[in-house]
């Protein structure tokens, strides 16, 4: 593999959040066109000076990014859609940094946002992918709580993690959701309630899933000159991945793309997991975290029980995850999923999180995992977040 080019001369910056809501009769449109006016409003830019634009949505069709910046009176000389969900975020983030360090644009608004109205989630399944709809459909079998069980059974069985370990990092999550004022979930989840909690598809059980919702997230990748003008404050990027339908001989997914690979995100960023002040992981569902702790180089996936037993996952502990809740407590507004891991980590970088900061937070590692097809995610991706010395 050849060696990763650092990203020398990018600037991140400018996290954006729409409040998430349950349901909404707005279009996905609507929930863009949100971050972007957020956008202007914290950077002080218009239509006429976002050079770049990057977007990510289930439910904008049949517009994709071409249909957007029309939408939104966007005059790009680069622009990128990024099909792949949960891991749009660091994809998005990844293209964006490579069309400023080249020249390519100077300032790309990279946005995700979906609506979820009464109807939305069922649409979304019909329509997900043509694997789904020609190897699962026919047979009943269909929808996250299904494919996730078959992942997490085999997962447990596998590696010994069980319920009780799922339950410290969703209750950890809700934790952390409680400081922040935007997430949807306020109450909070002891471990008695969640193991409590009613089956979904065994072994999911209700706090193992995700609570839809619309929204948007964006943030802005510049150059570091560019941000100073504006008088940003930014955070560099130190290193990424990417894979795509890695293992596929896998019977059953119990590791993802970032196991190919981690050896090289942690050379290029020159630091190790011991390094990171916090994780901020991509979690549909809890089994999804646990293999990602491992894939991603904190333990062996035989020591995860242990390493989750060990640990204390909430803001103030010693490995902070999903600092805004995660979509397990703050909601998961579609592909905004796949966004509100970077622009969290960025938040806690900059030292504006929406709920509590990490005390003397430096270093981010974000992740992203997207587009399952019955018993695995497609998709991978993950980045290294530095702060910036010189802001």
């Amino acid at each position: 593999m050849a060696r990763q080019k650092p990203y020398d001369g990018v600037a991140l910056c400018a996290p954006v959040t729409t409040p998430y809501v349950r349901f909404s009769d707005q279009t996905a449109h609507w929930w863009a066109g949100a971050a972007l006016a957020a956008l202007a409003r914290q950077t002080g830019l218009g239509p006429a000076d976002f050079d770049g634009f990057c977007f990510a949505s289930f439910s904008a069709g049949p517009d994709t990014v071409v249909g957007m910046v029309q939408h939104l009176g966007l005059s790009p000389r680069w622009m990128d859609h990024i099909p792949t969900g949960g891991a749009s975020g660091v994809m998005a983030l990844r293209r964006a940094a490579r069309a400023v360090q080249m020249g390519d644009a100077e300032v790309v608004a990279c946005v995700a946002a979906d609506t979820n109205q009464i109807d939305s989630f069922r649409q979304t399944l019909q329509g997900f992918s043509r694997f789904s709809q020609d190897a699962t459909y026919p047979y009943g079998f269909g929808g996250p709580n299904a494919t996730f069980a078959l992942i997490a059974d085999n997962f447990m069985r596998e590696y010994g993690v069980t319920r009780e370990d799922f339950a410290k990092l969703c209750v950890a999550q809700r934790t952390n959701a409680l400081s922040n004022p935007l997430a949807l979930m306020k109450k909070p989840l002891t471990h008695e309630q969640y193991m409590q909690a009613r089956p979904i598809a065994d072994p999911i059980h209700l706090f193992d899933c995700v609570m839809p919702c619309a929204g948007a997230e964006a943030f802005i990748v510049t150059t570091p000159e560019k941000a100073q003008e504006l008088g940003l404050s930014t955070a560099r990027l130190a290193a990424t991945i990417e894979r795509h339908n890695a293992f596929a001989d896998d019977p059953v997914q119990t590791r993802g793309g970032w196991a190919r690979d981690i050896d090289d995100l942690w050379a290029a960023a020159g630091c190790t997991p011991q390094d990171m002040d916090m994780v901020q992981l991509y979690d549909d569902y809890p089994v999804i975290v646990a293999m990602q702790l491992a894939d991603l180089g904190f333990c062996d996936k035989p020591a995860l029980s242990r390493f989750i037993t060990e640990n204390d996952f909430t803001i103030a502990g010693s490995l902070p995850l999903n600092t805004n809740g995660g979509q397990l407590s703050a909601g998961q507004a579609g592909a905004a999923g796949g966004f509100q891991n970077v622009t969290e980590g960025l938040r806690q970088i900059l030292r504006c999180p929406l709920g509590d900061q990490i005390p003397d937070a430096t270093r981010a590692l974000i992740s992203g995992f997207g587009l399952v097809n019955y018993d695995r995610g497609v998709c991978t991706g993950a980045a290294v977040l530095e702060q910036d010395v010189l802001r």
